[in-house]
């Protein structure tokens, strides 16, 4: 069965089908073994020990070679050899290479989802093979004038998604400008719709050739001389998703949360007055600000344009462990999102019980605890949506080849504290 696309909002098409084939030999229907050895040798590309032990094998059916483009395929076939079997298939094709290399995924030798939408999606995009059934003797030579019975395939769905190539190509340009400017190990960039949940774009640079999915690229440092443990590293590492799958402590982006908890429980207004000399003393410890000299008397309004540690410091005690465990839940951030890709990493965060003035602390402004990318993009999105914390996707609906409407997929949206699996903690 011919795979079911995947279409973008604009109506791009970001993965399709080509016709290729799969070479086969019946060694009891070969009436010219050197012949037939010659023609594969020389369309293939194989050596001739390659193929003479599979025209020489004693089987029923014997396969040569697969994902053999369709040029190749007739060409073989026009040789009018018996023996020879050249069936007609498909193969997975992403128009634009690497273009959102970690969320579309890619498919197996057998067509089905091995990573990202691919897999998600699969039962919807990979539709129904069909069968071709023949009579044979004992030998397996066809049976003249006994006929054969078809079961036509059914093909698969195609998938509508949210994601707008124009603006993942232009993260993908930017982030390829900030890997290059900071030297950097990676770069990920995430542009979601606050009000649905809608990613329009995910970018996670470099990214890999889906087309040549199991090539390693230059950024993984392979040389060629790997064992086959070492190259299935980097591959998984090549193929990895760190917008969902990796965390990593958020810093002065969370302190949004923070703000935003504060404000809502009521333990600070804008113009509350703070004086930062550079650095705060919790217990033992002096936290510093990013400005060392101090930012001196400062309201929370300034405290918060000026991204100032002390002044979250403080939120982070006016508030409590308690109360700020409350706020951490209420934004969902002990569960995972729900995003539709596979492999979403939890967050990492101290039990409360552990928790003291130090860890409240560097809590506040965004340290010690780590969360996924997406994870903040979604709780960001509460904030910036009213208080409704929406599902993120890219999956929008579901349509048959021609058009018709199969399925469009809803979404969770929670105003309270989400139900589900709770983080990890340390």
């Amino acid at each position: 069965a011919a795979r079911g696309r995947i279409i973008d909002a604009t109506g791009k098409i970001l993965a399709t089908n080509k016709s290729v084939c799969t070479i086969s030999v019946i060694h009891s229907q070969i009436d010219e073994p050197e012949k037939v050895i010659a023609a594969l040798q020389k369309e293939l590309g194989l050596t001739e020990e390659e193929v003479r032990k599979r025209v020489e094998k004693v089987s029923s059916i014997e396969r040569v070679k697969t994902n053999v483009d369709k040029e190749t395929g007739d060409r073989i076939r026009a040789y009018g050899l018996s023996g020879i079997k050249v069936d007609e298939d498909y193969k997975r094709y992403y128009p634009l290479d690497t273009m959102a290399s970690t969320v579309l995924g890619f498919t197996g030798a057998d067509n089905q989802g091995i990573l990202g939408l691919e897999v998600k999606y699969d039962s919807y995009l990979q539709g129904t093979s069909g069968k071709i059934l023949t009579l044979t003797d004992a030998r397996g030579i066809e049976i003249e004038n006994a006929g054969e019975t078809r079961l036509e395939p059914v093909n698969g769905y195609d998938l509508y998604i949210s994601m707008d190539s124009n603006i993942q190509q232009y993260c993908e340009q930017a982030a390829e400008k900030a890997y290059i400017k900071k030297q950097a190990d990676e770069v990920s960039v995430i542009v979601m719709n606050p009000q649905n949940g809608e990613l329009m774009a995910m970018v996670n640079y470099p990214e890999f050739n889906l087309n040549e999915p199991f090539t390693l690229i230059e950024e993984m440092g392979a040389d060629g001389t790997e064992s086959a443990d070492k190259k299935q590293e980097l591959l998984n590492r090549m193929w990895r998703n760190p917008c969902i799958s990796d965390t990593y402590e958020p810093g002065s982006t969370f302190k949004i949360i923070t703000a935003a908890a504060a404000l809502e429980e009521g333990v600070v207004s804008l113009t509350d007055q703070f004086y930062c000399p550079g650095y705060k003393l919790v217990e033992d410890r002096r936290i510093r600000c990013a400005k060392t000299s101090g930012h001196g008397a400062e309201t929370f309004e300034t405290g918060i344009m000026n991204s100032c540690n002390p002044v979250f410091i403080e939120l982070g005690e006016r508030l409590g462990v308690e109360n700020y465990y409350k706020y951490f839940k209420q934004f969902g951030l002990t569960q995972k999102t729900g995003i539709d890709l596979p492999g979403e990493a939890a967050t990492i965060m101290h039990k409360q019980e552990n928790v003291g003035p130090v860890e409240l602390a560097t809590i506040s402004f965004g340290q010690s605890f780590q969360i996924t990318p997406i994870q903040l993009v979604t709780t960001v999105s509460s904030i910036i949506n009213g208080g409704t914390r929406i599902t993120p996707h890219f999956g929008v609906e579901v349509r048959e080849t021609d058009g018709t409407l199969v399925e469009t997929f809803s979404y969770d949206k929670r105003e309270e504290i989400c139900s589900g699996e709770t983080s990890e903690t340390m």
